[in-house]
């Protein structure tokens, strides 16, 4: 473990000081000159891409800083870039949206900057105050973002139900935390060499955890209230509500970068704290997690059958895949070998999951227009008849979020369901092939109404070069991912190595 220092926060840095110059010069832009928010937007997060891709060489033996409350490893490495190719795709995405929708204003790249910041740290944090504030730095900016459409009445219903779930479930986080904060400071450092660490830090109650053992009823409640907490922030069941009402209200960028973005940075805190703090215990959360990823297959599959709301139907179609995600941890929790094989499946459905999402809301970007939002069933209607490229592209994307070889989130569900066999959990394996289906008929819906429907007097959608330049990176990402899995599973794989300061774990 490598002591680093102020060279740890570049990435960070380069969003936050692009974010400062967009606020500081929105105001001297001309309305026809907005659009160099989003070119200044880009170019912060070009930046922080080199800065932490520079960052490679200290990852690889865990650098670590700031009173060991800061880590930059490969895990936080991958999650990072995951959240800079979704940021860069929702700016190229937002520039005609905003526009049509004449809210151009340069507070909204700026917000989406510090959200990412905010998810960096979500992932970075070694140390709980780190990562509460990570995360409540990106709560509040998607607070803002959700409802930023400030005349749409659906915008301001979602963001205030967002706003008031949100700090529901950010109290019961910071409850939990509080909790594992007094375990913390029972803990023996009496082997530790050099300054002791803080008593929020996560090797620290790690310790700590794994001297009072499995059963204990404290160590339980702060394992329930943490847990709880983010499952609201990834959507599980029954903490879903919150989702379609906000999917359906936030403008549609922004819909599809609390979708993924936001989901991915959560669930990365979530797997950092269970693959350190509560590993001595994970047959304790084990099951807890498999009964919550099931309730959210279910629950999410069968929701999304009755919605003729796209973006309602991809709400509940997200959370059916927080079940599978939720199913490859349990995998990972049960062996050595079931570690490998599930945290694999996990970082590669995460990643994937990402690209064919996005994708999936950009053919609604695109359907948007003056006063019409575009996100019905009946919108579609016709679309290969009036726009082949995005009919194209959304088949694509359907069929990958369905499951459908040899596209890439084919190659997900089979990761984790080969892990949940491997580790002889064949029964929940079993649920995952099964919701497979009902899965493929909400997803061919969506197709039907695109190829089969006649369309109406709808007219042919307007696709700016931002939105090519996105689809083909979101489509060539879900097609080789699929027919040639290997560099992707590389990359998944070298997410997983978790470096610690002194526990020896």
């Amino acid at each position: 473990m490598q002591q680093g220092g102020g060279g740890l926060l570049l990435p960070e840095m380069m969003l936050v000081l692009f974010a400062m110059g967009i606020l500081l010069t929105d105001h001297l832009l001309e309305v026809r000159d907005k659009f160099f928010n989003a070119l200044m937007a880009m170019l912060g997060v070009i930046f922080s891409a080199i800065t932490l891709w520079q960052l490679r060489r200290v990852a690889e033996g865990g650098a670590i800083g700031f009173s060991r409350s800061l880590v930059v490893d490969p895990f936080f490495l991958f999650f990072g870039l995951i959240f800079l190719i979704a940021t860069a795709l929702v700016i190229l995405l937002s520039v005609r949206y905003l526009q049509v929708e004449d809210e151009n204003h340069g507070e909204y790249y700026a917000l989406v900057l510090f959200a990412t910041v905010g998810m960096m740290f979500m992932v970075s944090g070694y140390d709980l105050i780190v990562e509460f504030l990570g995360l409540e730095t990106m709560a509040l900016s998607f607070y803002v973002l959700a409802g930023f459409l400030r005349r749409d009445k659906r915008s301001n219903e979602g963001a205030v139900k967002y706003l008031l779930l949100g700090a529901f479930s950010s109290a019961i986080l910071a409850y939990g935390f509080s909790i594992l904060y007094g375990i913390g400071a029972t803990a023996n450092l009496s082997s530790v060499d050099g300054p002791l660490p803080p008593r929020t830090n996560l090797d620290v109650i790690q310790l700590a955890v794994e001297a009072r053992g499995h059963g204990d009823l404290l160590v339980i409640l702060a394992l329930v209230t943490v847990i709880s907490g983010l499952f609201f922030k990834v959507a599980a069941v029954p903490f879903h509500q919150w989702a379609p009402d906000v999917y359906e209200g936030a403008p549609t960028p922004i819909t599809a970068y609390i979708s993924v973005a936001s989901k991915t940075a959560s669930f990365a805190l979530l797997l950092r704290l269970l693959l350190t703090v509560f590993w001595p215990i994970r047959l304790d959360w084990a099951m807890l997690v498999a009964g919550v990823a099931i309730a959210s297959l279910t629950i999410g599959n069968f929701a999304a059958i009755t919605q003729t709301n796209v973006k309602r139907m991809l709400a509940y179609s997200s959370i059916s895949h927080v079940g599978y995600i939720l199913l490859g941890i349990v995998a990972a929790a049960s062996s050595t070998l079931g570690f490998m094989t599930g945290m694999k499946g996990v970082a590669f459905y995460l990643f994937v999951y990402g690209f064919m999402t996005i994708g999936a809301f950009a053919v609604l970007i695109v359907l948007q227009r003056q006063g019409i939002i575009g996100d019905e069933l009946d919108d579609l209607n016709g679309l290969y008849r009036r726009s082949p490229l995005s009919a194209v592209v959304l088949l694509i994307f359907m069929l990958s979020l369905a499951g459908i070889p040899p596209l890439a989130g084919f190659i997900g569900k089979y990761f984790i369901l080969q892990a949940l066999i491997e580790t002889g959990h064949t029964r929940l394996a079993l649920f995952g092939a099964l919701y497979i289906v009902p899965a493929l008929y909400y997803y061919f819906r969506i197709v039907a109404h695109a190829y089969l429907y006649e369309p109406g007097n709808a007219p042919s959608p307007i696709i700016t070069v931002g939105q090519r330049v996105a689809f083909a990176a979101l489509c060539f990402v879900t097609v080789a991912a699929g027919i040639f899995p290997e560099p992707f599973v590389k990359l998944a794989t070298y997410s997983l190595f978790f470096p610690t300061t002194f526990s020896g774990h």
